[in-house]
Formats: C-alpha cells, sequence, structure tokens
C-alpha cells in the first residue's frame, strides 16, 4: 500500500515539474498540425476543385456509320453541307469501287457539343444503317491523373534547375544535367499525351462510309467479259505454245541431226549387206 502511494506521488511530482516543458511541446504540435492543415488546404485549392469538376466533361465521342445510298453525289453534298454547318472539316476523303458497289470513306472531325447534331442530320433519310456505333470514353481520371504528374515533374525540374545554379564542380552539373533531360523528356511525354487527350475530347471523330450497289450492271457487263475473256485466253494459250516450242529450236534441231546421221547409217549399212 505504502509503495503504491509512493509511486503516485512520485508520478505527481514529475507531471508538475515537466508541466512547462509539456506545453511548449504540446503548442509546437499544434503548430506543426496548423501548418500540415494549411499544406492540404493549398493542396484541394479551388483551382483543383475545378480541374476535378472539369474533369467530368472529358469524354471522347467517336461514331462508325456506313449506309448505302441510290445516289452517291447527292448524300455527299448534303453530308458537306451538315459538316459545315456544324463548324467540323474533313479530315480525309476517298472513293472507290468494288466489284459489285462503289463507295465512299470520309473521316470527319466535329467540335464535340455540336457532334450529335452532326450525327442526326447524316442519318436523315437514311432507311437502314449497316453500322451505326457511337461511343463515349471518359478519360476525366485519366487527364486529372496527367495534370498532377505534370506539376509534380515541373517542380522537380525547377529544384535541378536551383541544385544546378549551386554546383560546385563539373561533374555535379553533368549528373544534374543528366536527370534534367530526362525529367524534360518525361514532361514532354506527358504534355504531348495531355494534348492529346484535350484534341479528342475538344474535337469529336466520327468515321463515315456510304456505298450504291451496282449488282446488275456488274453482272451483265461480266457475262459478257467472261467470253471475250475466254476466247482471248485461248488465243493467248496458243500463242504460248507456239513461243514455247521456238525455245526449244537448239534441242529440236540437235534430235534432227542426230535423226538424219542415224538414218544415214542404216541405210550404208543395209547396202553393205544386200551387196
Amino acid at each position: 500500500m505504502m509503495k503504491t502511494l509512493f509511486i503516485t506521488l512520485f508520478g505527481t511530482f514529475l507531471a508538475c515539474s515537466d508541466g512547462g516543458n509539456s506545453s511548449a511541446k504540446y503548442a509546437a504540435a499544434d503548430e506543426a498540425g496548423w501548418d500540415d492543415m494549411e499544406e492540404v488546404f493549398v493542396e484541394s485549392s479551388p483551382s483543383e476543385e475545378l480541374d476535378a469538376k472539369a474533369a467530368d466533361t472529358k469524354i471522347i465521342k467517336t461514331a462508325d456509320i456506313e449506309f448505302a445510298t441510290r445516289d452517291m453525289d447527292a448524300t455527299y453534298l448534303r453530308v458537306r453541307k451538315a459538316i459545315a454547318a456544324t463548324g467540323g472539316n474533313l479530315q480525309d476523303d476517298n472513293t472507290g469501287k468494288s466489284y459489285n458497289q462503289v463507295y465512299r470513306n470520309l473521316v470527319i472531325r466535329v467540335p464535340s457539343a455540336n457532334f450529335e447534331t452532326l450525327v442526326d442530320s447524316i442519318g436523315q433519310g437514311v432507311d437502314y444503317f449497316d453500322t451505326k456505333r457511337i461511343s463515349r470514353r471518359d478519360v476525366g481520371e485519366e487527364f486529372v491523373d496527367l495534370q498532377a504528374r505534370l506539376k509534380a515533374k515541373r517542380k522537380l525540374e525547377e529544384r535541378y534547375l536551383q541544385l544546378l545554379s549551386k554546383a560546385k564542380n563539373v561533374k555535379e552539373m553533368l549528373e544534374i544535367e543528366r536527370e534534367l533531360a530526362s525529367i524534360r523528356e518525361e514532361i514532354e511525354a506527358k504534355q504531348g499525351r495531355l494534348n492529346y487527350l484535350q484534341s479528342q475530347v475538344s474535337m469529336s471523330t466520327i468515321s463515315l462510309r456510304f456505298y450504291k450497289e451496282t449488282v446488275e450492271a456488274q453482272v451483265q457487263a461480266s457475262f459478257g467479259s467472261k467470253i471475250a475473256n475466254a476466247l482471248k485466253g485461248g488465243w493467248n494459250g496458243l500463242l504460248t505454245f507456239f513461243i514455247g516450242v521456238l525455245y526449244l529450236w537448239p534441242f529440236l534441231l540437235v534430235v534432227g541431226l542426230a535423226f538424219f546421221i542415224i538414218r544415214s547409217y542404216l541405210k550404208r549399212s543395209k547396202r553393205s549387206a544386200n551387196s
């Protein structure tokens, strides 16, 4: 009992004697905690909150559309008018034809705000779509992540520049410059990716293909062309045969001379035997 009382009194004495120091420690801790809180407030600044909200709108829109048409020129003119009306532009335009159709492929870039309007305009008057695929890809998270990494890399670049200004010898300067080159390469890569995403977000892409069937004309033409090709092929085969025979003239000459010599020899032998 006395031992317990002694320990209690001794602990109280130590607590009273360290009261000033403890208060100072708590004050320092509170001050440090306030500084940390200020850093958190700085990192969660309104500009970054706006970036986070803006990230919700970082959507890449694309569309793949294909359909048949009866009039290629009229459809192309209608699409061009719709592109001009929505502020878009043609990135690629090519035409061609296959066995049973003529076609036109267009790659269209249009402001994202007018994407749906242009898709609807293209589809006006179309009875059936072979393909109509519309996709929306959210890149907001990647966008914010790239911005944060880019900001960190630029701060790191500033620190290395400060170190470079304080370098004491050539070796230190070379090492710092090597690190700076690596950091700047990463900055350029991330900035390039960020610019690409921003371009894809601000301007949507539509891949359009329309075509016209030409089956009947192709069948009639192909039937006549098959007869002509058959006759032409037979004649070409005959010419090829004669040309091939002409290539064998040295062999034929040798065989002919050998046959003539053997025949003459046999005749002489027969005459000698008769006489």
